[in-house]
């Protein structure tokens, strides 16, 4: 299974340096094991490990993210089985699906 610094290489080298579109922060809060900020209000868009405010924050255990990422799951699935919890902005959550995509 990923852990949180595999994750965070990916993002980095799939979002850092780009605009992604998501004109917002959104943080994955991954249940103790570590967070994600992704910055994409900045121009270009950064990723880091901070934990800090942000205008979505997902929290998810790294097995659900994992499975998420594979198509194992997909978030609305994940969302309706309370294995993935959004707090803040739901439609920054929306738009994440995008974003991901252009990752692969």
């Amino acid at each position: 299974m990923a852990d949180v610094a595999s994750i965070l290489a990916e993002f980095q080298a799939g979002i850092e340096g780009k605009d992604t579109g998501l004109g917002a922060t959104i943080k994955f809060d991954f249940e103790g094991a570590g967070c994600i900020y992704l910055d994409g209000k900045s121009s270009p868009n950064t990723v880091s490990d901070e934990d800090k405010d942000a205008d979505c924050t997902m929290t998810v255990s790294l097995e659900t993210f994992e499975a998420m990422r594979n198509g194992e799951i997909d978030g609305t699935s994940a969302f309706m089985q309370g294995k993935l919890k959004v707090a803040g902005d739901m439609s920054v959550a929306m738009k994440l699906q995008s974003v991901m995509d252009s990752m692969k």
